[in-house]
């Protein structure tokens, strides 16, 4: 199929905002181009890629980012209680991790029991999820490949990796159309299908199957972002339960009061 002559208008405007300004190109131009399809004028596209990429990830951050502060914050704080509180201060900032921090201190023992020692981490969709590393025990020299939508997000996580004196690397890429290759002891994939869902229904199933992982921890939110308790629990095990249906992967669930997480050994 030939390429819609509106699109590179389409992808300018939308990357004309502040909002989408850093979301990877190849992201906003296969969105663009299936909303161009469906709809009727060009910006009525626009908008729908804009809403589109609201919903996968701009209504996560509250707020602006400052990532320029949040460097220099995480440089002053070079005592590891202080940085450790530096570094959750800062994942409040993203819905997913904010979330998170209540059990940070039991989730990565937990997750991580059972399949040591873990060298390498590939963590999908990250967020600011990478911040959480000093929880995560770790091998000694383990690396880190962090991937998410946001280009600027990316360059502040490639510098605070070096900062926490962890080897790795961090890249804006659309993980449904180009998923890293590479292979990894842990795959972390943290309340990403839901969103990842939303851009292709068939993404679970997908992205599971690509995944270069010996083990892939997969986890779901049981709130709205707004805080609200709608059955989501029960959702989301159907949702993981019928993605897995009839693979001859191991799973195990583990029970989080805030997170519903399974843990595939394939």
């Amino acid at each position: 199929m030939s390429e819609d002559p509106r699109l590179d208008a389409l992808v300018a405007q939308v990357r004309q905002g502040r909002k989408y300004r850093t979301v990877a190109g190849s992201l906003v131009r296969r969105i663009g181009a299936a909303e161009l399809r469906k709809r009727a004028s060009l910006n009525e596209a626009v908008k729908a890629t804009k809403n589109k990429l609201h919903q996968v990830a701009g209504l996560y951050f509250a707020g602006r980012p400052d990532y320029d502060d949040w460097l220099r914050r995480i440089t002053r704080a070079t005592v590891e209680d202080a940085r450790r509180a530096t570094l959750r201060a800062i994942m409040a900032h993203h819905a997913s991790t904010r979330e998170r921090l209540p059990i940070l201190e039991s989730f990565y023992a937990r997750i991580f029991t059972g399949i040591e020692p873990v060298r390498s981490v590939l963590d999908l969709a990250c967020g600011l999820n990478p911040l959480s590393l000093p929880w995560m025990p770790l091998a000694a020299g383990a690396t880190y490949h962090a991937v998410d939508i946001y280009e600027d997000l990316m360059d502040f996580l490639q510098r605070a990796l070096a900062l926490l004196g962890v080897a790795g690397r961090a890249e804006a890429r659309d993980v449904l159309a180009d998923s890293p290759a590479d292979e990894a002891d842990v795959a972390l994939l943290l309340k990403a299908i839901p969103c990842l869902e939303q851009l292709d229904p068939t993404a679970g199933s997908s992205i599971l199957d690509t995944i270069n992982a010996r083990h892939i921890v997969v986890s779901f939110p049981i709130r709205t972002v707004g805080g609200s308790d709608v059955g989501m629990r029960q959702t989301y095990a159907a949702r993981f339960h019928a993605l897995t249906a009839g693979c001859r992967w191991h799973i195990e669930p583990i029970e989080f009061a805030d997170e519903l997480v399974f843990r595939v050994t394939k």
